[in-house]
C-alpha cells in the first residue's frame, strides 16, 4: 500500500474496542441448540435455475447444468439441482408464454416442447450422477382447472369444491389457493405431490406459502403420505413471520429475505433478516436467503454484448433485467457468500454453470467457507457501530475456536483496531487466520491489538482460536 492510501487509512482509523470477550471467550464454546437437529443436519447446498433461466428452463439447458454441477461442485457436498418455475409453462413460436401444462386430475405436468422427456428423465440424469433432484411448485389449484371444474383424483369432488377464488398470489395469476376445510382438498395435494414423487424428486420448494398455514400442513401430509424423505422449502420471505416459527417447523428452510439479486438493497435485505431471526427460538429450519446471484444471470433475456453492457445498472434494477455477469464486485462477492457462510444459510447457486467465471466457483468452493457454512450455527451479531458490523459463530464441535465476519457497510474502506480490552481476567490471547486473503494475522489480545483493513462494502472473515 503506498503511503498516501496508508494515511488515508489511517485518518479513517476505527478503534472499536470490542468486548472480544463476549465475541469468542465468554462463548467458552457453548453453542446454543441451532437448526437441523429434528430435520437435515446441515444447510442444503445446491443450484436452482431460477437466477440463469427464470420462467424458460429447458431441458438442453438443465442437462448441461447438471453435467457441470456433478463435475465441480459435488465433491464440495453440493447435493440438490432445483428446477425452479416454469417447467409446466407452454410457449408459442416466439418463445412467449400462453399456457400451461396440465393433466385431466389438475396436476401440473411438464411442457414436452421445452422437456421432450419429462421430468422424470431429469430426475433420473440427476440421480445417476449421484445427485438429488428438486422441483418448484406454487399453492393452490390451478386456475384453469377451476374454470374447467376437472375431477381430484381417487375422489368424487372437482377443482371448484376446494378452490378459493379469493385466496390468490399478488405477483403469480397462475393458482387460486386451497380451501383445506373442503372435503377433497387434503386428496389434490396427496395426487400432486405423490405425482412429483413418483417422478423421482427429492426437493420441494413450496412458493407463495409462508402466510398459509393449512396449505404448508396439506403439503408436508402429502409428502409424509410418499413414505419418501423429501426436504421441503417455503417460500417467499416477505410473508415470512417470526411469529409462524411453529407451522415453519414442518419445512427444512424457510425463505427469510424478499428477492435477492446483484445489488446493494440485497445486502441490506440479507442483513436486515440475519438480525431479525437470527434469534428466533424454537426454530428447527435453516434460515433461507435466496439463490445467490453469481455468475452468469438471465440468459432467458438474451443481450449479445451481455459481456460489455454496464451490468451494475442491470443489477440495481433489483429484478431479472437482461443477460449479464453478475454485478457485483469482488470484495461485494467476499461479503455475500460470508453473510451466507456465518449465518448458515442454504447455498444455491444460481448462475448458470456451464458459462460462470471461476472467482464464483473458487468462493463456492473455498473449504474454509464451507466449513463455517456446514458447521449449522447461525452467527450472532455482536458489535454494530458506524457501519460496522461484527457477527461472531463459534465452531459447535471445537471449544474455543470458531469465525468472525467483520464487515463494513461503508463505501470507503477502513483501518479497524480490534482489541480484547475486557478480554477476561487471565488476558487470554487469540490467533487469527484471514480467511480471504489466506494469510495469518498471528496472536493479539489488550495489550497488543489487532489491526484489521477492510474494503468499502468489504469484509474481513477470520477463523479465530483461543490460546
Amino acid at each position: 500500500m503506498n503511503k498516501n492510501l496508508l494515511n488515508h487509512f489511517y485518518r479513517c482509523l476505527f478503534f472499536l474496542f470490542i468486548s472480544v470477550s463476549f465475541a469468542v471467550a465468554r462463548s467458552n464454546g457453548q453453542v446454543t441448540k441451532n437448526a437441523g437437529s429434528n430435520n437435515l443436519p446441515t444447510p442444503p447446498l445446491g443450484w436452482n435455475s431460477w437466477d440463469s433461466y427464470g420462467m424458460y428452463p429447458t431441458e438442453k439447458a438443465m442437462l448441461a447444468n447438471l453435467e457441470v454441477m456433478a463435475k465441480r461442485l459435488k465433491p464440495f457436498g453440493y447435493t440438490y439441482f432445483t428446477i425452479d418455475a416454469g417447467w409446466n409453462k407452454i410457449k408459442d413460436a416466439d418463445n412467449k408464454i400462453v399456457g400451461m401444462s396440465m393433466d385431466k386430475n389438475c396436476r401440473y405436468i411438464p411442457n414436452k416442447e421445452t422437456f421432450p422427456n419429462g421430468i422424470k428423465g431429469i430426475a433420473n440424469k440427476a440421480h445417476s450422477l449421484g445427485l438429488k433432484f428438486g422441483i418448484h411448485i406454487m399453492r393452490g389449484i390451478s386456475r384453469e382447472a377451476y374454470k374447467q371444474n376437472l375431477p381430484i383424483l381417487g375422489t368424487s369432488y372437482t377443482a371448484r369444491d376446494i378452490g378459493d377464488t379469493n385466496s390468490t398470489c399478488s405477483w403469480n395469476k397462475d393458482n387460486y389457493g386451497v380451501d383445506m376445510k373442503k372435503p377433497g382438498a387434503q386428496a389434490y395435494y396427496d395426487s400432486y405431490i405423490g405425482q412429483l414423487v413418483s417422478w423421482g424428486v427429492d426437493f420441494i420448494k413450496a412458493d407463495d406459502i409462508t402466510a398459509f398455514p393449512a396449505e404448508v400442513q396439506a403439503v408436508k401430509n402429502a409428502i409424509k403420505k410418499t413414505g419418501k424423505r423429501v426436504v421441503l422449502s417455503l417460500s417467499p420471505g416477505e410473508g415470512s413471520d417470526v411469529k409462524n416459527v411453529a407451522f415453519y417447523n414442518e419445512g427444512d428452510m424457510l425463505r427469510v429475505t424478499k428477492d435477492i439479486w446483484d445489488n446493494q438493497l440485497s445486502f441490506t435485505r440479507a442483513f436486515d433478516a440475519w438480525k431479525k431471526w437470527t434469534d428466533v427460538e424454537g426454530r428447527t429450519f435453516w434460515l433461507d436467503m435466496d439463490m445467490i446471484p453469481f455468475g452468469h444471470l438471465c440468459l432467458h433475456n438474451p443481450d449479445p454484448n451481455y459481456l460489455t453492457t454496464d451490468n451494475r445498472k442491470e443489477g440495481e434494477k433489483n429484478v431479472r433485467g437482461k443477460e449479464r455477469m453478475s454485478a457485483f464486485t469482488q470484495d461485494e462477492k467476499y461479503t455475500f457468500i460470508t453473510v451466507r457462510a456465518l449465518s448458515a444459510s442454504p447455498l444455491i447457486m444460481g448462475g448458470d454453470l456451464p458459462t460462470s467465471d471461476e472467482f464464483s466457483f473458487q468462493l463456492l468452493t473455498n473449504k474454509d467457507m464451507l466449513e463455517c457454512n456446514q458447521n449449522g450455527v447461525v452467527g450472532k451479531l455482536v458489535y454494530n457501530k458506524d457501519g460496522i458490523e461484527i457477527w461472531k459463530a463459534p465452531n459447535k464441535n471445537i471449544v474455543k475456536q470458531g469465525w468472525l465476519g467483520i464487515f463494513n457497510r461503508n463505501k470507503d474502506g477502513k483501518l479497524i483496531q480490534v482489541t480484547t480490552n475486557s478480554i477476561s481476567e487471565a488476558n487470554q490471547s487469540l490467533s487469527l487466520f484471514n480467511i480471504w486473503q489466506k494469510k495469518d494475522l498471528g496472536k493479539f489480545n489488550s495489550s497488543a491489538p489487532m489491526q484489521v483493513q477492510v474494503n468499502g462494502n468489504g469484509v474481513a472473515f477470520l477463523k479465530y482460536k483461543m490460546l
